[in-house]
């Protein structure tokens, strides 16, 4: 197969969809990479890493999609490469669809076969390649929290770990998933006080045995959420409905009770934010003001750490891109349910349950989908 894996073009977006070890394997079995030119410069990855690799560079986005039968990337396709993709193209990278109707609305006119990362899922029940950048994203989170809050940036002025003497900061993380729990991790690093709201019991049980206590876990009700928030510092969104649209857990009433120049930063921006006052930003401009209250909501986190994140990505989906490859997108699909469930569009059909209940858009079964020509 043909596989091509373009410069990324999203604003502050430097990771790259293949790493040169990713190219091997696939030269390995006998199929053809193009990488465009520079693609891999912002994760440290020369033209001559992927050369070397076994790789063709390809001077142009244009010609790396008419050259390509697979399209790697990292992030959902921008409107200038979505007019390039075409009905026998398989893309296969982060989509996030249901916030975003117009990308919906032009993969579905170019007929293309899109299969998401984010809904891929496995055998426990987790979603594998959506897994590394959570791990980054809630890692990163704490980090930039605690320069929100510096006072040059709007923030309280609070430092997140305290010194003797002075308490530390409170940070409430909403969503105890692989995002609130490395979140947890961090800030405990910090020398931060971490509460964890959670509703599943069982979750809080498997958080308690992790931090031994160090973190407490509280159910999150509605009114637990509301009282708690009053005397953050440091508010961390760690909401997921897999390939849905966020839920909005805390209104603009409740962040108003916040204290001036606390911080809130929602990880699940991607899809949609978790907070009612949440709009995406880039990491050129990540942070605003609303109420006092200082967001950061960079919907791309783990590029700011562009080298780790592509190997942890590239180390999850080298796998899923070899079956794809080596079998055909279809045959892949039908010998494994999970890759099946990172089918969204084919064929100008919506193939994804909760893409269609956010956009009020008819579903196709993804059974019946990969029998479609």
């Amino acid at each position: 197969m043909k596989i091509g894996c373009p410069r990324e073009i999203k604003a502050q977006e430097f990771r790259v969809g293949l790493t040169p070890n990713a190219v091997q394997e696939l030269l390995l079995q006998n199929h053809t990479v193009f990488i465009e030119k520079n693609a891999g410069l912002g994760s440290g990855f020369t033209d001559e890493h992927y050369k070397e690799a076994g790789a063709t560079i390809i001077s142009s986005a244009e010609e790396l999609f008419h050259e390509s039968e697979m399209i790697v990337k990292v992030k959902e396709p921008q409107k200038i490469e979505r007019k390039l993709l075409k009905k026998d193209h398989v893309l296969f990278t982060y989509l996030h669809l249901a916030p975003d109707p117009d990308q919906t609305r032009d993969l579905l006119a170019s007929e293309c076969t899109a299969i998401a990362y984010e809904t891929v899922t496995d055998k426990y029940g987790g979603l594998p390649l959506l897994a590394p950048m959570s791990e980054v994203a809630g890692r990163l989170a704490p980090q930039v929290g605690a320069w929100t809050l510096q006072k040059a940036n709007g923030g309280r002025g609070i430092l997140l770990g305290g010194v003797p003497g002075v308490e530390p900061a409170n940070v409430i993380i909403i969503g105890g998933g692989v995002v609130g729990a490395n979140a947890a991790k961090v800030s405990l690093g910090m020398g931060a006080n971490v509460t964890i709201l959670e509703r599943s019991i069982n979750k809080m049980r498997e958080l308690e045995n992790i931090f031994q206590g160090s973190v407490q876990t509280i159910y999150s009700s509605t009114g637990n959420t509301k009282n708690l928030i009053k005397n953050a510092d440091l508010l961390i969104g760690a909401v997921l409905v897999p390939g849905a649209t966020a839920p909005k857990i805390v209104s603009r009433e409740q962040l108003s009770s916040m204290r001036e120049g606390a911080a809130i930063v929602d990880v699940a921006i991607d899809q949609g934010g978790c907070f009612e006052t949440s709009k995406a930003t880039t990491h050129e401009d990540p942070i605003y003001n609303v109420d006092g209250i200082m967001h950061y909501c960079v919907a791309n986190m783990p590029g700011a750490v562009s080298r780790t994140s592509t190997i942890a990505l590239g180390n999850t989906t080298i796998p899923f891109v070899l079956a794809i490859a080596n079998k055909g997108w279809r045959k892949a699909c039908d010998n494994d349910r999970h890759l099946l469930n990172g089918l969204n569009i084919h064929n100008g059909l919506l193939t994804y349950k909760a893409v269609g209940e956010a956009l009020d858009i008819k579903v196709t079964n993804p059974d019946k989908a990969i029998s479609i020509s």
